[in-house]
Order: C-alpha cells, then sequence, then structure tokens
C-alpha cells in the first residue's frame, strides 16, 4: 500500500514484495517493502532441488515475491520462502503491487491537490475504497469511469471525491472490452414485429448499468446482434446474458419464439 507499514508485521503464508539486500552462502537478507523490515530467506527455501550458486536464483537489488513462514516480533525475525510460491501467485502478487504503486502516485498528487498529507489522505480513502472496490486503484478506476457519484455513493465526501476525480481522469485511461451475440427472435402474431421491438427494448432496459453500454440492431430478420461494452469481460458477458434472458422470456410471454447465440 501507499503508506510503508513499519508498525505492522505481516502474517504467516502472506505474499509479499521483497528487495535483497545480501546474498550469503546460507541464504539471503531481504527487505520487505510494504513493511519497511528486514526478513531472511534461507538457502533450503530458494529452491526445492539442490542449488549451486544462489545467485542463479536470486540477485542483490532484485525485487522478488515471498511467502512468510514465521514471524517473531520479539526476535524481529521474519523467515521467507521463494520455492514455495506459485507462479499464479507470483503474477498475482506482482499485479497488486503494481496496482498500489499507481494507487500511491495518485494519491500523492491529491493530497498535493486538497493540501494536506499522503499519510492523511490515505487514512480517510483506504478502508472506504477496499471495501466498496476491492482496492484503491478499483475506486480510482471507478472515479475516471464513473464520475465523483461512485466515491460519494461509497462515502467519501464531496471535497476529496472530487480531487480524486479530476486526478484519476487525467491519469487514468479507462479500458473497455465488447462482447456480442446474435438474438433469433419470431413472433407470427399479425403486430408481431411490434411485439419483437417490445422484447428488444425490455432487454436493452434490463441490462442497463452505469458505465456501460448496449446496442442492439438488426441483422437480417429474425437475426439482431446484441453488444455488450463494460469495464471488464466478467461484467460484459453477465449483462449479455441478463439481455438475452430477458429478450427470449419477453417474446416467449408476447405469444413468439426466441433462442441465442453468443459471439
Amino acid at each position: 500500500m501507499p503508506i510503508i507499514k513499519s508498525d505492522e508485521w505481516p502474517e504467516v503464508g502472506e505474499l509479499v514484495i521483497s528487495t535483497v539486500n545480501e546474498i550469503t552462502d546460507y541464504g539471503a537478507y531481504v527487505t520487505l517493502d510494504e513493511y519497511g523490515k528486514e526478513g531472511f530467506l534461507h538457502i533450503s527455501e530458494i529452491s526445492s532441488g539442490w542449488i549451486r550458486n544462489i545467485r542463479d536464483y536470486i540477485r542483490e537489488g532484485e525485487k522478488v515475491v515471498l511467502k512468510v513462514l514465521r514471524v517473531s516480533p520479539e526476535k524481529n525475525q521474519i523467515d521467507l520462502s521463494l520455492r514455495r510460491v506459485t507462479q499464479r501467485e507470483k503474477r498475482e502478487k506482482i499485479l497488486l503491487w503494481k496496482r498500489s504503486r499507481k494507487a500511491e502516485g495518485l494519491l500523492r498528487s491529491a493530497a498535493q491537490k486538497l493540501g494536506i498529507t499522503l499519510e492523511e489522505l490515505y487514512n480517510r480513502v483506504a478502508e472506504i475504497l477496499e471495501r466498496s472496490f476491492g482496492d484503491i486503484y478499483g475506486g480510482l478506476e471507478a472515479a475516471a469511469r464513473e464520475g465523483a457519484e461512485a466515491l460519494l455513493k461509497a462515502g467519501l465526501p464531496e471535497d476529496v471525491s472530487g480531487a480524486l476525480v479530476e486526478i484519476a481522469k487525467e491519469k487514468i485511461r479507462v479500458s473497455e472490452v465488447k462482447v456480442k451475440g446474435t438474438l433469433i427472435l419470431t413472433c407470427i402474431k399479425p403486430d408481431g414485429v411490434l411485439r419483437i421491438k417490445e422484447a428488444l427494448l425490455k432487454a436493452k432496459e434490463s441490462g442497463s448499468k452505469k458505465g456501460t453500454n448496449i446496442r442492439i440492431y438488426v441483422i437480417t430478420p429474425p437475426k439482431y446482434q446484441v453488444e455488450v461494452t463494460a469495464k471488464d469481460y466478467k461484467e460484459a458477458n453477465a449483462i449479455l446474458k441478463v439481455v438475452a434472458d430477458t429478450a427470449i422470456s419477453t417474446i416467449t410471454k408476447l405469444g413468439g419464439q426466441g433462442s441465442f447465440e453468443s459471439g
């Protein structure tokens, strides 16, 4: 996180970003970047195989993802492991670390705009953003995408929300993804065209959500293209399903038939 947690200790099993300070014959001394504390990586925890040269695995100045094995505040000791960190865990931790670093930079700019310290701003927003958006950067992405409304709804005061939104919109390039599928709707009733139109309108309304976009247009009757644009594939696919299900259920109730083909 933006503020080094020098007064806290990591938990056993936690993944930590660490900088290698000194390599010895029996292991390496590292600094836990998020805690500002020193830890030790024993040679037996570097690799499950035989190690000829520790520097074949780590080097001084390198940042590595390690797993906390033991913590002893009384002895000021933290034991760590490299070999127990999976490739997936490493990727996920590095991603989170990069997001936290980006968040730190944005909070620093917002703090300057508000005329307060980074630590003061962090203490005011961190818990709220993490609770509402998963992490601080997630909240800043929401600010860039949806504006102050997202932050005010989460519980941040107006002045802080305004500063965060201004910085977020300036610095964050909001990413979007698009998914699509084909609705096939038929209705042989005399006013079948109107009933299909009603089903499509209700379908579009059912998936409407701030920060997303739904587009439905005719390919060749009875086929209708549905395109959903959202912040990520999980949300986009969820909305696409709601739209398709609503269209099919509505046209069925109105005396017609429907089906859906994704992609």
